[in-house]
């Protein structure tokens, strides 16, 4: 969870990266460790569905301001309020709609990378575990601390911390409320690279370039055809994963790849 520090402000920031046609989006409310609160989550689904909508943009980078925290969880004052007025709909909706972003995340049909520096805690983790990649310096700290406030996690972790790193380890994270390094959390398979805190940036440019030589199309339907799978049965998933092969093959971009496969020289990709 986050620290009780308040701000006003821009509570996100919207750039263009200099690689990779992306853009970052930046959680900026550093005086208060990047938590999440109402505003900060309202203007983060704007902005993310801006790099939706904008054809121009390829790929979506989430960081937090300053160099302490990625977000330090959600805002302690704001789930205090919910307690207070001691009816558990405002606490449910306030959840769902926590929920409903980082399902929003999931479904954007562009790649997401987490950048982590710092704290990723709560829900900041949670936000960090709906993106597609996590990159994270070495000097990183996870945890789902929320039962050190007596409360639980309410934006997934429950269930997305388990399906990544299994039940065993997730159970003893979420019940002692352990928070771990990012070295650990690579061992755990929690994020996919660690490397220094000045090698951070060149991390995250390397994966976008990476990125930008493949078609957004194809990326596109197989980031759908592995999240909504993950929630199928094994034969429902594999006749989905036929529907998505057989979007993918019959785009402008599949039959540019597979010629210049034939052809020896290196596709380009249009997004067609």
């Amino acid at each position: 969870m986050g620290i009780e520090e308040g701000e006003e402000g821009e509570e996100v920031l919207y750039t263009t990266r200099d690689v990779g046609d992306a853009v970052t989006i930046t959680l900026n409310r550093e005086r208060a460790l990047n938590a999440l609160n109402t505003p900060l989550l309202k203007k983060l689904r704007a902005a993310l569905e801006d790099a939706e909508a904008d054809a121009a943009v390829r790929a979506i980078v989430i960081t937090g301001a300053g160099n302490r925290a990625f977000c330090a969880g959600a805002d302690v004052r704001e789930v205090l309020d919910k307690a207070l007025s001691q009816n558990p709909g405002e606490a449910r909706e306030w959840s769902m709609r926590v929920q409903e972003l980082t399902s929003y995340m999931e479904r954007l049909g562009k790649p997401i990378i987490a950048r982590i520096k710092g704290f990723c805690l709560g829900g900041g983790l949670e936000l960090a575990m709906a993106c597609d990649f996590r990159i994270a310096s070495d000097d990183s700290v996870f945890g789902q601390p929320e039962v050190n406030l007596g409360i639980i996690p309410g934006g997934g972790g429950t269930q997305r911390l388990t399906r990544l790193i299994g039940k065993t380890r997730a159970m003893e994270m979420l019940m002692t409320g352990e928070q771990i390094g990012a070295e650990e959390a690579l061992q755990l398979r929690l994020v996919n690279r660690v490397v220094p805190a000045s090698e951070l940036d060149a991390a995250v440019d390397a994966l976008l370039l990476q990125l930008r030589r493949k078609s957004p199309l194809t990326l596109g339907i197989l980031k759908h055809a592995v999240n909504e799978g993950l929630e199928m049965s094994l034969w429902q998933a594999l006749c989905y994963e036929s529907e998505c092969f057989g979007s993918a093959v019959v785009t402008g971009d599949a039959r540019e790849g597979m010629h210049a496969f034939i052809e020896k020289r290196k596709p380009e990709f249009r997004g067609k």
